[in-house]
C-alpha cells in the first residue's frame, strides 16, 4: 500500500503537465493538520470534560494536544476571559503523513452514510476543514467510550495557490470526493 508521502510525490508528476510546474518545489505541499475540538461550556458541568478529550486526542492523533482560553469575557455564555474552551493539536511531519493516512484509509470510510466529501469545503488559498460528528469512527476509540461522544474539525493546510489545484492534489492524495 502507497504511503501519503509516495502520493504526494506521484500527484507532482502527475500535476506537473497540468499546471506547468518546473519543479518539485512549485508543486503543492502538505503542510500541516489542525486536528480542534471546542468544549465549550462542558468544563463548567465536569471539571474532568478537557482531560478526557485531551486523552482521546493524544489516542487518536499520536500527540499531546494543547488547550486553548477564551480570548475575551462573554456573560451571555458565562465565559470569563481565559476559560478553557478548546483542545487543538497541530500535526507536522510523520505524524501527519500517518493521521492522513488514518484519516483516509480508516475512519472517513467508517461513518455512518458515508457518499464522499463535498468539494466546497475546500477553500480559494488551498485548505480543506472538514468536520467529524463522532470521534469513535478511529479505531483507537473503544466501545466503552461511548458515552461521551465529541465532534472535531480537521483543517488539512497545503501550499496550493488556487482551489483547482488544491482540488486535484487531494484527488491524487487519495481523498474521496463526491462524484
Amino acid at each position: 500500500m502507497e504511503t501519503v508521502k509516495q502520493k504526494e510525490k506521484k500527484a507532482y508528476e502527475i500535476l506537473k503537465a497540468k499546471y506547468g510546474y518546473k519543479n518539485i518545489m512549485a508543486s503543492p505541499k502538505l503542510v500541516k493538520i489542525v486536528v480542534a475540538v471546542g468544549t465549550g461550556s462542558g468544563i463548567k458541568r465536569n471539571k474532568d470534560h478537557n482531560k478526557l478529550i485531551m486523552d482521546r486526542l493524544t489516542k487518536i492523533t499520536g500527540q499531546k494536544p494543547a488547550t486553548r482560553g477564551a480570548k475575551k469575557s462573554i456573560a451571555s455564555f458565562k465565559i470569563r476571559l481565559g476559560d478553557q474552551i478548546g483542545v487543538l493539536v497541530t500535526l507536522r511531519g510523520a505524524r501527519m503523513y500517518g493521521f492522513l493516512d488514518k484519516l483516509v484509509n480508516v475512519a472517513i470510510p467508517r461513518t455512518k452514510d458515508f457518499r464522499g466529501i463535498d468539494r466546497k469545503i475546500v477553500d480559494d488559498i488551498g485548505n480543506l476543514t472538514m468536520s467529524i460528528k463522532e470521534h469513535t469512527i478511529f479505531p483507537e476509540t473503544g466501545d466503552e467510550e461511548l458515552k461521551d461522544v465529541f465532534s472535531m474539525a480537521v483543517t488539512i493546510v497545503t501550499t496550493a495557490k488556487s482551489k483547482a489545484e488544491v482540488t486535484d492534489f487531494f484527488t491524487q492524495l487519495g481523498i474521496p470526493f463526491k462524484k
